[in-house]
């Protein structure tokens, strides 16, 4: 009987060893498939000011250096054909960071954690920034629409794409990494000249670079047949106004260098009307990219 129960409790010992393993191992699996946070790490300037210079002044000693120029094209919110056709602008005193650092949005907004991706367009500062669960991972100007043809603000979805296609309001005019957010209106962001002031007709202007990342970084909608949509896009959300009848509101930067900064609270109160329409889609597009696996 001793030998029975030595036997018997050898084996339950066993057992208990062997369940305790299966649920070690299931932790450790479910650990290693969770999605690790995406967190880049960005150069910071030593300092952060700025000053006004004459253009063309400021362009003999700078020109042939492509890293300033690339700061102070999205800085004055244009582009290189147009920079040169600028009076004055404004320059930053300190070179060293990154891009991120001389934009005005933020670097993590935590209410968009569980958006995996989307893209904000803010009308007064003429900017946009692409967020990853919450993390900025691109930035750069934008020119949105005129005062006569105001660019609508709100919750979009990007719909189809065309690496090149001919404007809906004038057919002499190619748009280039063209991504359409508003199918009826023919509202899109897309890249084009920069004269570095809202002068569109409703679309959001791009430089050719930050056009090409947002053309591959977002999605287009997935259609269940001709007249219906199944899946919509990537989340894009314009917000704010512009005040054509003042100065451009970056120059304010040489007298306050904060002046321009979105705060994350600001991010999260334009995207909090949207966020539960954001993440149904989402949540959408997760269940369709399985079903084709």
């Amino acid at each position: 009987m001793k030998k029975l129960y030595y036997s018997a409790n050898a084996l339950l010992i066993m057992m208990l060893v062997l369940l305790a393993s299966c649920k070690k191992n299931e932790t450790t699996t479910i650990t290693e498939n969770k999605k690790p946070k995406k967190v880049i790490e960005y150069k910071k300037p030593k300092s952060v000011s700025y000053k006004i210079e004459k253009t063309k002044e400021w362009l003999k000693t700078n020109e042939a250096d492509s890293s300033k120029m690339d700061i102070v094209y999205a800085l004055n919110r244009t582009d290189k054909a147009n920079f040169k056709k600028l009076d004055s602008v404004v320059i930053p005193a300190d070179f060293s960071g990154d891009l991120v650092y001389y934009l005005p949005f933020p670097l993590h907004v935590s209410a968009l954690e569980e958006v995996s991706k989307i893209i904000i367009f803010s009308y007064p500062t003429q900017t946009f920034a692409a967020y990853e669960n919450g993390e900025l991972v691109y930035t750069g100007p934008t020119n949105m629409g005129r005062k006569k043809d105001p660019t609508p603000t709100g919750l979009f979805f990007t719909n189809w794409k065309a690496e090149k296609t001919t404007s809906t309001f004038n057919d002499e005019w190619d748009l280039k990494w063209n991504f359409n957010i508003e199918n009826k209106l023919g509202v899109g962001f897309h890249q084009y000249d920069l004269p570095g002031y809202p002068a569109s007709h409703s679309c959001l202007r791009l430089q050719e670079k930050d056009a090409k990342y947002l053309y591959t970084f977002a999605d287009e909608w997935i259609l269940k047949d001709k007249e219906n949509v199944k899946v919509k896009g990537t989340p894009v959300v314009v917000f704010g106004s512009y005040n054509f009848n003042s100065s451009k509101p970056w120059l304010q930067l040489a007298k306050d260098p904060k002046s321009l900064n979105i705060p994350e609270s600001e991010i999260e109160n334009q995207v909090k009307p949207f966020l539960q329409q954001i993440l149904e889609n989402q949540k959408l597009r997760e269940a369709e990219q399985t079903a084709t696996l």
